[in-house]
């Protein structure tokens, strides 16, 4: 395992968009799923064949707006087309799971179209601009990535036991998709 800065040219988005193509599958484990960084993997996620999300429970704030550190782009008025392009996305593509409890860390497994774990990463990260290293994040965070095989097929292992545990509910991923919807649709100013 390598430690990632998740600055500069290490980071976690870097590691990331290469290994993301066509027919392969993404599981993500995040505390966050913003819109902004939706917006810098809108080619890559389209091309993968599925995704299977773990998110914090319905009362948690995925901060689908982003933070702080998103000002700037929440500025260019691009919000609801980045919300119906995720929605798109999520309806398609994308299976979703909520535990009991909060979720302490985030992950991110690629896998072939085989299922074999080909990169992942893990710590503290989340499916945020600051998480995939966009914009200033915290400098104590831990992440870390795999560099064999062997190392992304054990993380692999890690989500699928986390993804096994959790139960399978259809309203999980209702309830995220109308989040989402509610940002897409056209409001009176």
């Amino acid at each position: 395992m390598r430690l990632v800065r998740n600055t500069g040219n290490d980071r976690v988005v870097d590691l990331i968009q290469p290994a993301v193509r066509a027919g392969r599958q993404l599981d993500v484990v995040t505390r966050f799923l913003s819109l902004f960084a939706f917006a810098e993997v809108i080619p890559q996620a389209a091309a993968v064949r599925r995704c299977r999300f773990v998110i914090p429970p319905e009362s948690a704030d995925l901060l689908l707006l982003g933070s702080s550190a998103d000002r700037p782009v929440r500025n260019r008025l691009q919000a609801r087309w980045f919300a119906r392009e995720l929605g798109k996305w999520l309806q398609d593509k994308v299976d979703v799971r909520r535990p009991a409890s909060a979720v302490p860390q985030g992950a991110f497994v690629v896998r072939d179209g085989a299922d074999q774990a080909l990169a992942a990463v893990v710590g503290s990260l989340a499916f945020s601009t600051e998480g995939l290293g966009l914009t200033p994040g915290n400098q104590m965070a831990l992440i870390q990535a795999s560099e064999t095989p062997e190392e992304a097929r054990l993380l692999s292992q890690w989500f699928d036991a986390q993804w096994s545990a959790l139960s399978a509910d259809p309203s999980a991923k209702a309830s995220l998709l109308e989040a989402v919807d509610r940002i897409a649709s056209h409001r009176d100013p």
